[in-house]
């Protein structure tokens, strides 16, 4: 877990959770990217996500994943990241007031994908 402080004050939070099974040893999952309300569009979400994906370098993860509320101002965020969208499920979500939205899945690896698909042999 990363946090972002200002002035004391703990105002954005993001995870990177490692995949659960064995297969996927060099994957990570970015969860819970929050920030204050008050603090929003001053570039605390982009530094963590930067941050994030030093950690998950540093720690040997060569592709990061995560999705987010289909039309949610994230999705903007993700994409001027260089994360790709891998795709949409409607109804994935419900929110407090029971209304379901679609979720939008992205990926980003962390090394060229000639570098991922790489033959040693070759």
């Amino acid at each position: 877990m990363l946090v972002a402080e200002r002035d004391g004050c703990i105002v954005g939070t993001v995870q990177l959770q490692p995949a659960e099974s064995e297969n996927g040893t060099h994957r990570g999952e970015v969860a819970k990217l929050l920030v204050h309300a008050a603090w929003r569009r001053r570039g605390i979400a982009r530094a963590l996500m930067v941050a994030l994906e030093a950690e998950a370098r540093a720690t040997g993860k060569t592709l990061l994943v995560l999705d987010t509320r289909e039309g949610d101002p994230s999705n903007d965020l993700y994409r001027a990241l260089d994360y790709r969208e891998a795709g949409r499920i409607p109804g994935w979500a419900r929110d407090a007031a029971g209304t379901t939205s679609a979720t939008v899945f992205w990926y980003k690896p962390l090394e060229s994908l000639s570098e991922i698909h790489a033959c040693p042999c070759a």
